[in-house]
């Protein structure tokens, strides 16, 4: 990995993940929690070795697995974040809705790659793709947890669902999920619009003689 701002974020991410490895609120939760983020930070680093992407990329992706490197630590429920909580007005602890609003920011990546593997044709399935993919991340992932509380035990399974009392704590994570994509679907059009003119022809339609 040759870029120096993945590299940077890496070891920050390798720093956070050695500090909060260290007496989390509860190992079963941690291992949950960690795993997924895990198998992200492989996932990133084995496809940098094919394609580097920008350092907006990189810096967005990174988000999420800070979040979730320090919820795994405390908990979702429990991770300090009283100061954004009164600042909103928030009845719980609504640190877990801002990490979900992160796993959205992937969708900027993915329309990277993407716009510059010359994989779409369209503006719109490049704007549309992208959040599509997060919203199938982001339902198979709630599955995932639901299993995950359904085979745990009980008190590491309510922590890693983090619902807090809420029974539509699914939906409205997913909505995050989607909300996020499409901010950085927005900001992904507004930091490449030469590049989309430039790629992508501005009418799709087919021509007729």
């Amino acid at each position: 990995m040759k870029n120096r701002t993945a590299l940077i974020l890496l070891s920050i991410y390798l720093i956070l993940f050695i500090v909060c490895a260290i007496n989390p609120y509860a190992r079963d939760v941690w291992w949950a929690e960690n795993l997924p983020i895990m198998i992200i930070v492989a996932v990133v680093i084995i496809v940098t070795r094919y394609y580097k992407f920008t350092p907006t990329s990189y810096i967005l992706m990174s988000v999420l697995i800070y979040l979730h490197t320090i919820g795994g630590h405390f908990t979702f429920e429990r991770v300090p974040f009283d100061y954004v909580n009164n600042l909103f007005g928030f009845e719980r602890n609504n640190y877990d809705r801002f990490a979900h609003f992160s796993v959205g920011f992937y969708a900027y990546p993915i329309a990277e790659l993407l716009l510059s593997r010359k994989l779409v044709s369209s503006k719109v399935i490049l704007a549309l793709f992208p959040i599509f993919s997060i919203f199938a991340v982001a339902g198979g992932y709630e599955i995932i947890e639901w299993l995950f509380a359904v085979s745990a035990d009980k008190s590491a399974g309510i922590a890693v669902l983090g619902s807090q009392g809420d029974i539509w704590d699914a939906q409205k994570d997913m909505l995050m999920d989607i909300c996020g994509s499409i901010v950085a679907m927005i900001l992904f059009f507004k930091m490449n619009r030469e590049k989309i003119n430039k790629i992508i022809n501005k009418d799709t339609l087919p021509t007729h003689p």
